[in-house]
């Protein structure tokens, strides 16, 4: 299962989620608007929000800083975004350059980049910690939806079954810096994991820099550190999926991470039957949920289990939650129906 930047809904996942300043307020899994200018707004005498929007990784990203000095934060948020340019460079599978793109084309990376491998190792752990849902070697399934659809036609469940034998994570090689697919036709993609590490190394810039009260979104990934202004906690709202006015559920936050993922983000039919989350095991995309939240310590980790808990029984991956320190889950069914973790409703405003 993975983010795709293709499909019915590509314009969709484009555009960006607006960011408050003011109120600190973000929101998860938004529909979005449009890139919005670099801008810097004083409080007080010695307080300035800080923000900028920018295209990359195939969508737009916002950064928010409180700082005392606006060149200071100014200056931060541009080297973070160098950072995010330089780690989309090294990370995503639709730039042919890409040492990811190398290995699915080829079948091997060898002496890959150490940013590869490490979120390949991330991406192999959660494999296991998940018991298969998070799978990065879902691309040939994602990659027949494409083509099928791109034409007008629906896949056949021959066609899917036919490419499962190129699916499994448990099919990578990786050793000694290398990286190696051990079945002909296989491949991966990192949009379900790459995003949110990316946004981790930006937010670790940020603070390098002496700007630790930050706010950094990539379409609905998005890591908070310290305060909003006037030092109030930042405000995250989670989309409604059938894009009403009301939000679900509003979370507040000082640190961390916060995910969502849905089959309302990116899909190729009318019905979401088919979208860009996938099952490993079928090759069908799940439908008993239409989005779920994580909150985690790191951006990278709600961003995957935000895409495994898509994939796997709804109580089944509130449990798994449950298990994880640090971690807690809200879901909405495409009945309307919602869940969450034990640990959830501390964290609503």
């Amino acid at each position: 299962m993975s983010r795709s930047e293709h499909g019915m809904c590509d314009e969709q996942r484009r555009s960006f989620l607006k960011l408050s300043g003011l109120l600190g307020l973000g929101a998860a899994g938004a529909a979005l608007l449009p890139a919005a200018k670099a801008e810097a707004v004083l409080f007080g005498n010695n307080e300035y929000k800080v923000s900028r929007t920018k295209l990359a990784m195939g969508s737009f990203v916002a950064i928010t800083a409180i700082h005392s000095s606006r060149d200071q934060a100014e200056q931060a948020i541009g080297l973070a975004f160098e950072e995010i340019d330089r780690l989309a460079k090294l990370l995503s599978r639709h730039d042919s350059s890409t040492p990811v793109s190398h290995l699915n084309r080829t079948g091997t990376l060898p002496a890959a980049p150490v940013e590869v491998l490490e979120v390949v190792s991330r991406s192999l752990a959660l494999h296991r910690e998940t018991n298969g849902a998070f799978d990065i070697t879902v691309k040939p399934i994602l990659d027949l939806y494409q083509e099928r659809f791109a034409k007008g036609a629906t896949p056949s469940e021959a066609e899917i079954k036919a490419l499962l034998p190129q699916v499994g994570s448990e099919h990578l090689r990786y050793q000694g810096g290398n990286i190696a697919m051990s079945r002909q036709g296989m491949g991966i993609t990192l949009d379900g994991i790459a995003p949110g590490y990316i946004v981790d190394r930006a937010s670790e810039v940020l603070s390098r820099q002496g700007v630790t009260n930050h706010l950094i979104n990539c379409s609905g990934d998005i890591r908070v550190s310290g305060t909003a202004a006037k030092g109030k906690p930042w405000t995250v709202a989670i989309q409604d999926p059938a894009k009403g006015k009301a939000y679900p559920q509003v979370v507040r936050m000082t640190s961390g991470a916060i995910s969502t993922s849905g089959d309302y983000e990116l899909y190729y039919d009318r019905e979401k039957m088919f979208h860009h989350i996938v099952n490993s095991h079928t090759g069908h995309s799940p439908v008993a949920l239409t989005s779920v939240t994580v909150t985690a310590p790191s951006v990278m980790e709600a961003d995957a289990l935000a895409t495994a808990l898509c994939v796997m029984e709804p109580a089944q991956g509130l449990a798994l939650i449950n298990r994880r320190p640090g971690c807690a889950s809200f879901q909405i069914g495409r009945d309307g129906a919602t869940r969450h973790s034990a640990g959830w409703t501390a964290k609503l405003v």
